[in-house]
């Protein structure tokens, strides 16, 4: 049997998501959306149009996995697609009015969960969250620079 020194905190964060999702997934299911989904409306809610690229970033989806998402919600009428007029390889996609109204009305259901939290752990608390989480990213993006600039 192997002794680790620190805990699994891969795992940890895992768990965490799933804490904090699980009080958002009954509202996305009741609107028919998977969290895929979600993270693709809401990027579009924070950003208004953009291209595919930027939504696979900043939603973690891999673009495959995207491809399906986004034929999904146009096929429901969330959102519509288009190819850049000066990059005929990207694609951009906006919210439909359908889409937005969603995205409206999610975000004050997802507010008053994050109120919730916000009660629950203390303002200050949750704003050490931010901090932390902000800056183990911010870790893997300086490793990643410094990858490219070895390259």
């Amino acid at each position: 049997m192997t002794t680790f020194a620190h805990r699994n905190l891969p795992r940890l964060l895992l768990q965490a998501r799933e804490a904090v999702m699980g009080h958002f997934r009954p509202n996305l299911r009741e609107h028919g959306l998977t969290d895929q989904q979600w993270r693709v409306l809401r990027v579009l809610g924070e950003r208004g149009a953009t291209d595919a690229g930027t939504i696979a970033a900043q939603a973690y989806l891999l673009g495959p996995s995207l491809t399906g998402v986004l034929a999904r919600m146009e096929r429901d009428g969330l959102i519509k697609r288009r190819r850049d007029a000066q990059d005929a390889r990207r694609t951009q996609v906006a919210a439909t009015a359908k889409g937005k109204r969603l995205v409206q009305k999610l975000a004050e259901s997802i507010e008053a969960h994050y109120a919730s939290m916000e009660n629950a752990l203390g303002k200050t608390q949750l704003a050490q969250l931010y901090a932390l989480l902000d800056a183990v990213i911010a870790m893997d993006a300086g490793q990643a620079a410094g990858e490219k600039g070895a390259a």
